[in-house]
């Protein structure tokens, strides 16, 4: 069968290093007795590493020629393969409700996208690992005082250890990107209750990121307004780059004591 043409409107990069796919295969190793979900697999070059391992694996492909490539490649998984867009897949189906891993050579155009998914079934998805645009990955992976440091820092590592694994270069792929890749590996932290309202705290997050150059005396006035005296406090003084996960926290328990005394309706908190 030919070979499928990269589409640029879906972000395909087929990767063409064996080893580095044998590489990526490798990090779903960390649980072994879980069954694997990869999401946009090409042309297979993952998915042949990972059918070897033995353990039950399904693939989400949007592209129709991608899928009639593997279903001639691959028969064994002629019924595991679901022709669907994964960002509007339910994913408690995959696996009839079973918690899993995901994996992939994620398109880079929608990377974010696919992570915040996999955030809002952090109780199904106990680790995803892939490969990523290395900025992207540099994000996730960045701590407190770190330029890269942003919303996607903080609200993955909230839920998530972010291990940041290898670089890869631009020329393993055809076509080849235009920027270098990265290979991440998230695994599920003990967090079981943030102990505040989540959507209060994505909410939080956000606002202060959109205006990280300034202080959170001012980039927290679009929720607390300006005349706010809580704003008062030392850790107002700071910019939101400089806050870890457990003082967002704290700073989102604050502001929703604020709100709470002047009769603001709260979001409603996310289960």
């Amino acid at each position: 069968m030919r070979q499928v043409k990269p589409k640029k409107f879906l972000g395909q990069h087929f990767l063409k290093d064996l080893k580095i796919a044998q590489d990526i295969a490798d990090t779903v190793d960390i649980l072994p007795q879980l069954p694997v979900l990869e999401v946009g697999p090409g042309m297979g070059v993952l998915t042949q590493f990972l059918v070897k391992k033995e353990r039950e694996l399904k693939v989400v492909e949007v592209d129709f020629e991608s899928v009639a490539y593997l279903r001639q490649e691959y028969p064994e998984l002629e019924d595991h393969i679901i022709e669907d867009d994964f960002l509007k897949m339910h994913l408690d189906r995959v696996f009839n409700g079973k918690p899993f891993i995901i994996t992939g050579n994620y398109p880079y155009n929608i990377s974010s996208q696919i992570f915040f998914k996999v955030l809002e079934n952090k109780d199904l998805i106990p680790c995803c690992t892939g490969m990523i645009q290395k900025e992207v990955a540099e994000r996730m992976a960045a701590g407190p005082g770190s330029k890269t440091y942003g919303i996607l820092s903080v609200l993955m590592q909230a839920w998530y250890k972010i291990e940041y694994l290898f670089t890869v270069s631009e020329h393993v792929f055809n076509p080849p990107p235009k920027v270098k890749s990265a290979v991440i590996r998230m695994t599920r932290n003990e967090t079981v209750d943030l102990g505040c309202n989540e959507k209060l705290f994505k909410q939080v997050v956000k606002t202060t990121f959109n205006q990280r150059r300034k202080t959170l005396r001012n980039s927290i006035k679009p929720i607390l307004g300006k005349d706010s005296l809580l704003t008062q406090e030392e850790i107002f003084n700071k910019r939101p780059e400089q806050l870890s996960v457990q003082q967002f926290i704290e700073l989102t328990n604050k502001v929703e004591k604020e709100l709470a005394t002047f009769n603001v309706q709260l979001p409603t908190e996310e289960r």
